[in-house]
């Protein structure tokens, strides 16, 4: 809603008679009539004893600034048309003026619920023009894995403690935030930062992991099966929780399919589609674990697939754990390869000082290198590519196209938080407006994805 700057008196002389519910028009008084934006829609719906209201932009059950405008028949929703870019981060634009390997930074803010799945996408992407994708070391791809399952963790306790907030049960959410700090404790021991890393770049890692990571990360696999157990005996057969999600916000498996779901929404309606088995990044194909499904594609069947995705990401650490290798984490490839040696000092991450040492009193050939690569970066020869992940909402793809520069020449996100939120007008159609609540948060969106 809005005013198109356009007052009445300057599209109609005021000498005119005019209805006073025509554009442009003024009231019998003489007054103003402020016209422009959907507000003519409210008029037409109040003579059809229908009712539009705005949820959101700022309303705490729409998971940012997502607005919903909802047309109304009493309590029962008869249409909802979502509406984006409040947030308007414009990154993908940003990315066409910084190095390849400065993308990185932005890409990470998209989703800054899972960041690790943006940095590992749109690296596999860059890696893939590169032609270096085989030659990333076995250690990054293990540790790959493993940031990025815990990520999944993490992203889904989020989702746990925001959706039992939005349907009344604070003790879920105070759950829910407790379990993330676990999963962020070992982001920050490896990358010096609870959220927007930069920890993935092309060619491996920006840094090997601390000594003590397998202990951290150890601590996760031994609190987190006793804690979702906690969620289960505190929700799954809860009478408040299930009146509140069975049979609510339905997509069945063929409407999923034509509007593009995927992640957890898709495959609580029984579909078991997951890039990580259909097209595998990192060796993932190697590890043991199941693709978790429901079978009503309701907002309940999206929560138990959820909890079914965090036991099967532990099955994934652990075994990922036992086979990390010892080795290099960044490509052999000097031109390619970040420079830097980094290090957690005791005020936070930064250059190794026998990095700085070397090439600051020992080697201008490494002083000049480390200049250069780090303000100008490396080019990628010419080409488009597709590179998908598993993310904790769904099929995250990156369509990266290079023109042969050290910049890239397009960068474009498939979110799958900007496809879902296409899905809510067939998901809340018919429910009433409480279920609206329900319905957006067993979606999961996360706006920095859909207004990037």
């Amino acid at each position: 809603m809005g005013y198109d700057g356009t007052w009445a008196d300057e599209a109609t002389p005021a000498d005119e008679a005019v209805a006073p519910t025509g554009e442009g028009a003024l009231s019998p008084a003489g007054d103003h009539v402020l016209v422009g934006g959907d507000w003519q829609e409210l008029a037409d719906a109040a003579e059809d004893d229908l009712m539009v209201i705005n949820m959101g932009p700022q309303h705490p059950s729409t998971h940012g600034v997502l607005r919903m405008k909802l047309t109304l028949n009493g309590e029962r929703v008869l249409h909802n048309e979502p509406i984006i870019g409040y947030l308007h981060t414009g990154i993908e634009k940003n990315l066409e003026y910084r190095p390849w390997v400065q993308g990185v930074t932005f890409v990470t803010r998209m989703d800054y619920l899972s960041p690790m799945f943006n940095e590992l996408g749109y690296c596999l992407a860059v890696e893939k023009l590169l032609g270096i994708a085989d030659q990333v070391p076995a250690r990054a791809n293990v540790i790959r894995v493993i940031m990025t399952e815990l990520n999944r963790i993490s992203s889904h306790m989020v989702w746990m403690a925001t959706s039992g907030m939005e349907l009344g049960s604070t003790t879920a959410m105070i759950y829910g935030f407790r379990e993330r700090e676990t999963v962020l404790d070992v982001f920050e021991n490896v990358s010096g930062l609870r959220m927007n890393h930069a920890y993935i770049r092309p060619g491996g890692l920006a840094q090997d992991t601390p000594d003590d990571f397998a202990e951290h990360v150890n601590t996760v696999l031994t609190e987190m099966p006793r804690r979702i157990d906690e969620f289960e005996q505190l929700l799954s057969d809860n009478p408040v929780w299930i009146e509140r999600n069975k049979g609510v916000a339905v997509l069945d498996a063929d409407e999923c399919l034509d509007l593009g779901v995927t992640g957890p929404v898709l495959r609580a309606a029984g579909v078991p589609y997951d890039v990580r088995v259909t097209d595998p990044y990192c060796g993932i194909e190697q590890y043991d674990f199941e693709v978790v499904t429901g079978s009503e594609g309701d907002a309940y069947d999206r929560y138990t697939v959820r909890l079914g995705e965090v036991r099967q990401s532990l099955r994934i650490i652990e075994q990922a754990l036992e086979a990390l290798p010892s080795g290099p984490v960044m490509v052999e490839d000097d031109k390619v390869g970040w420079p830097a040696q980094l290090a957690l000092g005791p005020d936070g991450i930064g250059n190794a000082r026998q990095y700085v040492d070397k090439i600051m009193g020992q080697s201008m050939e490494a002083l000049i290198h480390h200049f250069k690569l780090v303000t100008e970066g490396f080019t990628v020869p010419s080409g488009r590519v597709y590179c998908p992940v598993e993310s904790a909402r769904g099929e995250l793809g990156y369509h990266v196209t290079a023109a042969g520069t050290n910049k890239p020449y397009r960068v474009h996100v498939r979110d799958p938080s900007f496809i879902h939120i296409g899905s809510l007008p067939a998901m809340t159609s018919g429910l009433q407006v409480a279920d609206v609540i329900a319905a957006v948060a067993s979606v999961d969106p996360v706006m920095g994805g859909v207004d990037r």
